[in-house]
């Protein structure tokens, strides 16, 4: 590395990638780039780094405005421009065709360049003046290689449940080319946690150059890895679930285990306490006298802490220009308001005491106003006519999602956002009513924002998206020991509650049902849903947990945002007026219809893959 900041963005020619468009085939031209990349040193480390952009996958394009937005294909939000990659989730139209977020070629031939890597590293000629150097450096480098195999993988097991293990550089005259079979959920599994056990005992908890080689795979990523793979073995959908019970290989090979193990959850648990017990990373805490604040920076700002696992993303402004409210007056803040945030998640964020706003001794209000505080940002900012429905909320809701009349630090102007439906508002309405563009519930993103982006004028965020963060594996304990147990123990709720301390959340338990399996598992579930909103893992969660078809299935809801001429005139005022739009706005009305089957639960195997190697048995309904 000589010292020099690590960077993921090395790109050679090509040692697989480039040159074959399918992972089982082999083409000559690769093995004279292979020979030429592995007869130098400098070659080879550039082939090791280029597998680090493995981790830059489309899920997470979103924080750059692009890619398939895995938050507007749940409950949490809908993608509101035309004609985006999304609809076809929330219509149910996608098919083994058509699948936006479909990855196997890209991983496989991701897995194919960690093969030949391996397979190839110890051969290559190193000087003899730089044999010191490289000495203690191949071993690691190997096992990042091997991590960022099973890093695919697991991304595989997640999308399509069994997967071919193909762990050796294929020949172009081998018979696996076109012959390959799926291995089963088990063995895929044993092959990620085996994986992940051996380079843990190879890799440091962290790098002697510190911030140089931020981002380096370390000790702590392999064992969170296989934290959460052993947590989505023991979930519903891959733990006996006999909706599977026919997906075979043709010599009878089950592919998926019928039969129930609660012993997963214990292993699921176990892993996850091995990482805590580093004692190498801590929740982010920049400023715990503000709640708020404390939260929402982690999302900003570089954290050297609390992140296991860090795509590193240089200084940027996509996502303040893609997501943040599009008010287009002088004092608004400018952006282009891409998502719609449901009422469902709204919904999911309890009071301050702790308590489910279902409960009724949360104090939750659907009805009045109140005028008082929030934080903007920068600083505390007064507000006014505020719907009691935002009054004492879990700090998280402020620090994630943007309401009528909410606040934002906009180069020391903090402008009350206007999501409410005005007509003649002159670009003074952060819904900005356009058709097809403008928000639809009543509710935009606040997450990820950095209130240091001035986007008529200057400045840049500096943050890194975390692909694995502490918070998971509490959360990951709290659920394994959860369910592993007949009822939540001390042990359940001490991990629920490091989580919830953070933002100043009263400890668990709190009401009754708080004591039993099933309902500490609500708990548990929700929060998952609001301490990682907008960040990827309600998609794969809903899944898992195999509740998607209840909850990203039917109608999706928001305030009322597009009213009609006739409610608008109904209000008593002008048709075109601020208040005739907040008038008619707090009432919960549907946004959009989505549709979610059984067989949305894994994703087809392309068909194209199976048009190549008709020995790859489809998934379940496809």
């Amino acid at each position: 590395m000589k010292n020099k900041k690590f960077i993921y963005l090395i790109v050679i020619a090509c040692i697989g990638l480039a040159s074959c468009k399918k992972y089982l085939n082999v083409v000559p031209t690769e093995l004279v780039t292979q020979d030429a990349v592995f007869n130098n040193i400098q070659n080879a480390e550039s082939a090791w780094a280029h597998l680090y952009a493995s981790l830059n996958s489309g899920d997470v394009q979103f924080i750059h405005g692009g890619g398939t937005v895995l938050g507007a294909c749940t409950d949490e939000c809908k993608n509101h421009w035309e004609n985006v990659a999304e609809l076809p989730f929330n219509s149910g139209a996608w098919n083994a065709t058509n699948n936006s977020l479909d990855i196997w070629s890209g991983a496989y031939q991701y897995i194919r360049s960690a093969n030949i890597f391996l397979a190839s590293i110890d051969q290559t000629p190193i000087p003899d003046s730089r044999r010191d150097y490289y000495k203690p450096r191949i071993p690691l480098y190997k096992a990042e290689a091997r991590f960022l195999r099973a890093n695919q993988y697991f991304e595989l097991f997640r999308r399509y449940g069994a997967v071919p293990l193909v762990n050796k550089v294929l020949t172009p005259t081998d018979p696996a080319a076109t012959t390959t079979t799926r291995n089963s959920v088990d063995e895929v599994v044993k092959f990620i946690t085996s994986e992940c056990d051996a380079i843990a005992a190879i890799l440091p908890i962290s790098y002697a150059n510190g911030s140089s080689d931020y981002g380096r795979i370390t000790k702590g990523a392999a064992l969170a890895l296989k934290a959460r793979t052993l947590l989505y073995a023991a979930s519903p959908l891959f733990n006996g679930n006999s909706m599977y019970a026919n997906i075979k290989n043709a010599d009878g090979t089950q592919l998926f285990s019928q039969t129930y193990d609660n012993n997963k959850w214990l292993l699921a648990a176990n892993a996850a306490k091995a990482v805590l017990d580093l004692n190498a990373y801590s929740l982010s805490n920049p400023n715990p006298a503000n709640p708020v604040d404390n939260y929402a920076q982690l999302f900003f700002s570089r954290n050297y802490n609390e992140i296991i696992l860090p795509l590193i993303i240089g200084g940027n402004r996509d996502f303040e220009g893609t997501y943040m409210p599009n008010g287009r007056d002088a004092n608004a803040v400018n952006g282009n308001g891409k998502m719609s945030v449901f009422q469902e998640l709204v919904d999911a964020y309890e009071m301050n005491n702790g308590r489910p706003i279902t409960d009724p001794q949360s104090g939750y209000q659907t009805t009045g106003f109140w005028n008082g505080e929030l934080w903007d940002g920068v600083q505390n900012t007064a507000v006014s006519n505020i719907s009691n429905m935002y009054k004492n909320r879990d700090p998280r809701f402020y620090a994630t999602i943007f309401f009528q009349y909410d606040v934002w630090n906009y180069t020391n102007n903090a402008r009350p956002l206007k999501f409410a439906w005005f007509g003649n508002n002159g670009g003074g309405c952060d819904g900005w009513p356009k058709p097809g563009t403008n928000c639809e519930t009543g509710y935009n993103w606040r997450k990820w924002a950095d209130p240091s982006v001035n986007l008529k004028g200057g400045g840049s965020a500096n943050r890194n998206f975390p692909l694995i963060r502490l918070a998971e594996m509490y959360l990951i304990y709290a659920e394994a020991m959860n369910e592993y147990q007949p009822a939540p123990t001390s042990e359940v709720y001490s991990a629920i509650n490091s989580v919830r301390s953070r933002v100043s959340m009263p400890g668990l338990p709190i009401i009754a049902s708080d004591n039993t399996k099933e309902g500490m598992r609500k708990r548990i579930q929700n929060e998952k849903r609001v301490e990682f909103a907008f960040e990827n893992q309600r998609f794969w969660d809903v899944r898992r947990w195999l509740i998607a078809k209840t909850v990203d299935n039917g109608n999706m809801h928001g305030l009322n945002a597009r009213p009609t001429p006739a409610e608008l005139s109904s209000s008593g005022f002008d048709s075109n007026s601020e208040a005739a739009g907040v008038a008619v706005f707090y009432k919960t009305v549907v946004d959009q219809t989505r549709v979610f089957a059984d067989r949305h639960y894994l994703m087809p195997i392309p068909q194209t893959e199976i048009n190549i190697d008709p020995a790859l048995v489809q998934n379940y309904g496809w």
